[in-house]
């Protein structure tokens, strides 16, 4: 059984930046308070490029992965944090090699 990982790019509006990194600090936290198959979850901003994000995240196996993406509060946070970016988010999946 592999893990399942995403890593994901977002691109905020500068006049949306903070909310986006509150809704996802609010994420990241329920993430590893309801979901012990995630085992991996953060947030990343650009050193050069303050409205560029990169998150990454991994779960034990993709059922863990079906279970975050129907889990009450993503529903309810993905929504707002889609509306800050300037741009559509740009998601690729990786599986572990061990």
């Amino acid at each position: 059984m592999s893990k399942k990982s995403f890593i994901a790019r977002l691109r905020t509006r500068p006049e949306t930046r903070e909310r986006l990194i509150a809704l996802q600090t609010e994420l990241k936290a329920l993430v590893f308070e309801h979901e012990p198959d995630a085992l991996v979850y953060e947030l990343f901003q650009s050193e050069e490029d303050p409205d560029l994000f990169e998150c990454v995240a991994t779960f034990r196996d993709a059922a863990a992965f079906d279970k975050h993406m129907t889990i009450d509060f993503h529903d309810r946070l993905v929504p707002p944090i889609l509306e800050c970016l300037a741009e559509d988010m740009s998601i690729a999946f990786y599986r572990s090699l061990d």
